[in-house]
Parts: C-alpha cells; structure tokens; sequence
C-alpha cells in the first residue's frame, strides 16, 4: 500500500475536528534527495518522473473547517494564495519578526506553524508549545532551521516545500553563469560611477565550453537543459543519478575529480550535508582547470570560503557567481563579498513571483493535509507512531533499519541499487501483521547513508519510487504461535555487485538476514553462512579458509592496534571450507589494522561495516 493514502493512526492530528477529506488529497512532492560524499560507498539509486500534480481545492478544506478550526501562525511572508487557502481552513495569525521570547509566547496557542528561512524553530520553541503545536511547515526545501530530532520528540510532524522553486533556482544559476561571464555586475557598477572601461571588462563565451553540473537532481538538471541551449557541453556528478535520465539530455554522468578537472564552469546544485560540508575545499580547488568559473546557488557551506578566496586571489578560480553563504547575511567586511571577480546576489533563487506564489500553495496544501490527519509526502521527519504498535515492532523496527544500512554498504560502486526484495518470515496471518513500518526502515536504511533524503513511514514509498527503487515484499508462512510478530527479516539486493563475495547467496543476490533475540536485533546470515551477531557498534566480516590460527591471528592484530571486540562469530560450509568470521568492535579501527587484516594468510576478503 502506498503510504500517501490517509493513515491517521500513525500522524498527529490536530485538536479541531474535520470532515472527510479532499478526494484529490495533499499533492505528492519530492524530498531533497541528494549527497557528494567522495570517500563512502559508490551505489546508485536510480531516479524515476515525479507523478503528475494533483489539482489544489479550497472547497474541500472549507468544508472542514466549517466543523471546527485549528489556528495557523505564519512568521514569515507567505505568497496570497497560499494564505488564501489556510485561511478557508483554519484561523491564520500572520505575526512577522517575531522575537524568540514572542515566538514561544504564541506557539502554545497553535496548533500549525509556517515559516520560511528567517525564524528558528527551536526545541526551546517546541517546549514552549507545551504539545499543541502538531505541524511545522517550511515554506522552501531547507530544514536547517527546524530541530527535527526536537519536533520528533514532540510528535510534532515537520513538512516542507521542494519543487515549486525549482525552475526559479536554475534559471537564477543560469543568470549567474552568463552574468559572470560578461562581467555585467561590475561593468554596470563601473559605468554608474561614471567611468567608461570597456576593454576591462571583456568576457569569454559560453558556446563550446563544458559546464560541469555537480549534484544532478531536479535543479541540476534543469540548469543543464537550458545550458545545453547556450551552446555548452555538460557533464554532471552525482553518484546516485541514473545514466539513462542523464543521457536523455545529453548528459555525461563522470566522476567526482573528472568532473571539476576538465570543465570550465561548475555549477554546484548538492545539499549541505555532513559529507558535502566544504566539499569545495582547497584540495578540491588545486585539482580544477586554471581559470575555471564557479556558481553556488545551492548551500553556502558546501564551499570552503576561505578556500575559494585563496582561489580566487592565487588565479586558479577566474570568477565566483554566489547566491548563498555559509553565514547569511555573510559580514559587511567580507572579502569574499567584497572580491572584484566575485558577483553576489542575497540568496534570489527561490525569489520569482511565480515561484513565491507556489511555494506558498505547496506548503498550504501539506500544513492543511497534515492537520486533517493525511499523510504528507513531503513529510521530513518521523511521525509519533502509538505506543502499542511500537511496543511490538519496536525491537524489529530497529532491526529493519539496520539491515538496511548493512546491506547497501555491500554493494560495489558503479552497479546501482535498483531492487530490494524484503523477506518476513512469521506464523502471523499476513492480514494481522502491518510491515509498512518495517519496509519504510529498510528503505531508510537504504537510502539514507547515501543522499541526503529523510525517509519515515510518511514518505518512504514514494522517496523509494523517485528514486526508481523497488522494494519487493515476500512472506514466508511457519508453524508455530502468531504471539511472536517474527522470526526473521531477509534483505536481498539483486542484480548488484558486491564488494563482498562471501554475502552472495546461491542466486547470485546480496542476502543478508536478521532476528531480535532477546530484545536486541541480531544478524543471523551472510550470503549461505550463518553467523549471530549482535547489530550494534561496528562489524567486520572476513571470508576465509577454515583452519586452525585464523581467528587469533585476526583477533592478536584487533588486540595490539586497541581496538575492543565486543563479540564474534563463524558461519562455515563445511570443515576446512570456506567461512565466513563476524566480528563486533566499539570503534572504527585504523586503516593500518584493516591491512593487516587483509594481509593475514587464508584471509581471503574482508569488509568493515559501520553499523
């Protein structure tokens, strides 16, 4: 079942009552969903066409309105339409420039919040609302301001607005890219200072040369259509974009340091997160072309700013265009800022009117869809789920996400990850057992460690189906008595290599397997080898030929590099076959152990998994 159909026992709903809810129901948008970690795991998830918009109704939430309305604090300026359709709903307070003391006055009279970048909703915001407060609406797609973890604990459901500005960003990329290449900002400022320096300000063209899209989703791809227009060569990076979509338009998808090593301009369209903050470091700007051209209309901390001024005054980069900052508004004294081949805009890439406008319709519909009790695609954080289901999926819900998060580190780079078979096995009636949370935490697991995606039971299919992820579900009946949930969860990624040959089972798919044994999920089968493990900390996995010494030794190098095993265990085929050896640490060890390990005799592979 698809999980944006109406599910209100797992959503907070607010306190004022409403009527059936619109037929057409909250439209279906896309979560951010991209990360540029060059040193992680190298598997793609492979993209897939957004569904076609559902049309917007203001009847429909008219009509529940009528039988009671919550209230709706918006601190920010919000497009009329937008507010045009809250105020049908609900009774809408529109308070600008709120102090923090005066935010937390009002927010326990709430029970929904809309802001944009400018107001902090923080946990001393969510404490204050003493729990009315049931949705927190971002006006825009980054969540920066918000404490999710703060408003999970709250039970208070955070939705934002991702695609209306899409078209916006990149055409403000593009009006960057051609406004740097002809120095208009600093020819217009020269000419209104009454001077005439034409041959100062000559230019380069934009027609044969190549533009490197770094983050190839929904804006990177826009700008490289009209790019492509221009007359430039594009080749774009992002490591979980499918290759068909890129070559569709004409895009060569290469790596992290071909990209940024043989183009002329980039252009940067990733998410900050924690392993694309100062992405574009100084060991990044030594590997570009002398003279490239850089455009950031993405996040202001994927750039290094300081690096990119050493760049910029040591020639390596000829010109920045920048529509975002690490600090906005960045300091009056900014070099950066202040820099004669820089052009700056104060982060317009959102700011059209039309995109104004359906932002505010975009974060409307998913305020309004929340408090009705539907579920929200564009939901970014979890959803309080009741405390009876979770009293018995709790243990397996942690074991669904783990599995999750083990098997997609299994999987060599370059293969992609397209589909996930998830295997329950149970004596439960298939009808008495709900596994939407479970295959939303595989799926979480799965897509998280790679993107930039935040995925709970809310959107979890549909971040899946954007990402032309399909996740197959199988159930294997057993004897025995339906009081226990499970016996255990299979994983299996098929038609993928593995960096691991020992976790491929007989049909040729990455197979792992996991059981809750004393309230604590276990990993109970890698590949063909069963093993018992405790998931947590950090695991090592060698595949080896079964003899005598193999074990101490791998254990003796653990010992002296001090690092602490908290458990072991060996799966093998048959005496003096292969095995498989699972070993439990507390800490990441150092790369000099992980050699020696490889380095062991009958060792023959081994992989460390972070857990």
């Amino acid at each position: 079942m698809a999980l944006a159909t109406p599910l209100r026992h797992l959503l907070p709903v607010a306190a004022a009552p409403s009527t059936a809810p619109d037929p057409a129901g909250p439209s279906l948008t896309t979560p951010r969903a991209l990360s540029l970690p060059r040193s992680r795991l190298r598997s793609s998830l492979a993209a897939s066409p957004s569904p076609e918009p559902r049309p917007r109704s203001v009847t429909a939430a008219a009509a529940s309105a009528a039988a009671g309305r919550p209230t709706v604090l918006v601190t920010e300026k919000l497009g009329p339409a937008g507010l045009d359709l809250l105020r049908a709903f609900a009774n809408v307070d529109c308070s600008y420039e709120l102090t923090a003391e005066e935010l937390r006055a009002k927010v326990s009279l709430v029970d929904a919040l809309v802001v944009r970048s400018g107001t902090r909703v923080t946990r001393e915001v969510f404490e204050a609302a003493r729990g009315r407060l049931r949705v927190v609406g971002r006006a825009g797609v980054g969540i920066d301001n918000v404490d999710l973890q703060a408003a999970t604990e709250a039970g208070c459901l955070v939705v934002n607005a991702p695609t209306a500005n899409t078209v916006a960003a990149a055409e403000h990329a593009i009006a960057l890219l051609a406004a740097m290449a002809r120095n208009v900002a600093q020819a217009d400022a020269s000419l209104k200072a009454g001077k005439w320096q034409r041959s100062k300000y000559v230019g380069v063209t934009l027609v044969g040369k190549v533009l490197a899209v770094m983050g190839f989703g929904k804006v990177g791809s826009e700008v490289a259509r009209r790019a492509k227009g221009l007359g430039m060569d594009i080749i774009a990076h992002d490591p979980y974009a499918p290759v068909d979509r890129a070559r569709a338009i004409g895009v060569d998808l290469v790596s992290f340091d071909e990209a940024i090593s043989t183009s002329d301009f980039i252009s940067l369209h990733m998410p900050l997160t924690p392993s694309t903050a100062k992405l574009f470091d100084d060991e990044t700007f030594a590997k570009m072309k002398k003279g490239v051209r850089i455009i950031n209309v993405a996040r202001g901390g994927v750039v290094d700013e300081d690096a990119l001024l050493r760049a910029l005054d040591n020639g390596t980069v000829a010109q920045a265009a920048l529509d975002v900052f690490t600090e906005e508004p960045p300091p009056r004294d900014s070099k950066l800022v202040q820099h004669e081949n820089v052009t700056v805009t104060p982060h317009l890439g959102a700011s059209t009117t039309e995109a104004q406008e359906g932002v505010a319709l975009e974060i409307a519909e998913a305020v309004i869809g929340a408090l009705r009790g539907d579920l929200a695609a564009t939901a970014v954080n979890a959803p309080m789920v009741p405390a009876e289901v979770l009293s018995e999926l709790s243990s397996y819900v942690i074991l669904a996400e783990k599995l999750g998060r083990l098997v997609v580190q299994l999987v060599a780079g370059g293969s992609g990850v397209k589909v996930v078979k998830v295997v329950y096995s149970s004596a439960r009636d298939p009808d008495d057992l709900d596994t939407r949370i479970l295959r939303a935490m595989v799926t979480k697991g799965i897509i998280e460690p790679i993107s930039s995606a935040f995925v709970n039971i809310v959107n979890a299919d549909y971040v899946a189906k954007q990402r032309g992820l399909q996740i197959i579900e199988e159930r294997i009946l057993l004897d025995g008595s339906p009081e226990i949930p499970l016996d255990s969860i299979q994983v299996h990624l098929t038609n993928v290599e593995s960096k691991f040959a020992g976790a491929l089972s007989d049909a040729g798919d990455i197979r792992v397997e996991g059981k809750v044994k004393d309230g604590s999920p276990h990993l109970t089968l890698v590949g063909s080898f069963s093993v018992d493990v405790s998931l947590e900390g950090n695991l090592i996995l060698c595949r080896q030929i079964d003899q005598p010494g193999v074990i101490g030794k791998v254990g003796s190098i653990l010992g002296k590099m001090n690092v602490n095993v908290s458990f072991m265990s060996v799966g093998r085929t048959a005496p003096g076959k292969q095995a498989i050896m699972a070993i439990g640490i507390d800490e990441e060890p150092e790369k000099e152990a992980l050699k020696l390990i490889g380095d062991t005799p009958s060792v023959e592979e081994f992989v460390f998994l972070k857990l």
